[in-house]
């Protein structure tokens, strides 16, 4: 097989993976610690959501999320309060996103001598050009063994360079007649984007999955992407 032959062939490849890839939806993964004392069964008890961060008090953009959270709670027998009752506990939740830090990792296919053989460059230093998306590669890197190294859609031997976020959801539950605190959870995950409108709800969905949970045990929740009309 001469090398054109060869090249036309891995280029399909590596289209045919990456079109599969993109496909399917990506699963949302996230780290769940959750604590708690003498938390009622549900038996109807009443509860009121508020922000654990002052600055998110008030905003529309936090009640849909409160909604979230009032709605599983609803679902697993705790109502609530109507206006103007007391209610029996009150549940705070506040959440984040960092700024992100910035990851790179080897596009190769295939190359058993490139990324943690050779490092910054086998024949060179790298020169980073930012692609479509935000996308960086690194040029300027030579394989002996195979004829990578020669950008976006031609060689084995890019770099991509991307940012990760990592988001955080924090929920207390404290008894209203006193303040004595119920629950703590925190659901944390790691993601491409840093959207709250799809981050936050799925970390609602993470905190209660079998909530209440154990005491003191931390898990790692998958949640299903959506399915397509």
């Amino acid at each position: 097989m001469n090398k054109r032959v060869f090249r036309q062939l891995s280029l399909a490849a590596l289209t045919a993976a990456t079109l599969a890839i993109s496909g399917c939806a990506t699963p949302f993964k996230a780290d769940v610690a959750r604590f708690q004392t003498q938390l009622p069964a549900p038996q109807g008890q009443s509860f009121v959501v508020e922000a654990g961060n002052p600055q998110l008090a008030g905003g529309i953009e936090f009640g849909q999320y409160a909604n979230l959270v009032a709605g599983e709670l609803t679902r697993f027998g705790y109502r609530p309060a109507a206006p103007g009752e007391r209610a029996d506990m009150v549940v705070r939740m506040a959440y984040d996103v960092d700024k992100g830090r910035e990851r790179v990792r080897s596009t190769g296919f295939g190359d058993p001598w490139y990324g943690g053989y050779y490092g910054r460059g086998f024949y060179g230093p790298p020169v980073i050009v930012r692609g479509h998306g935000g996308r960086r590669f690194v040029y300027g890197y030579r394989d002996p063994f195979l004829w990578g190294g020669f950008g976006p859609g031609f060689g084995y031997n890019d770099v991509e360079s991307f940012t990760v976020y990592t988001s955080g959801l924090d929920l207390q539950i404290s008894r209203a007649s006193d303040g004595y605190r119920l629950f703590e959870g925190r659901a944390e995950a790691q993601s491409r984007d840093n959207n709250l409108q799809t981050i936050v709800p799925n970390l609602v969905e993470a905190m209660f999955t079998g909530f209440p949970g154990n005491s003191g045990e931390k898990v790692r929740i998958t949640v299903a992407p959506p399915e397509k009309g």
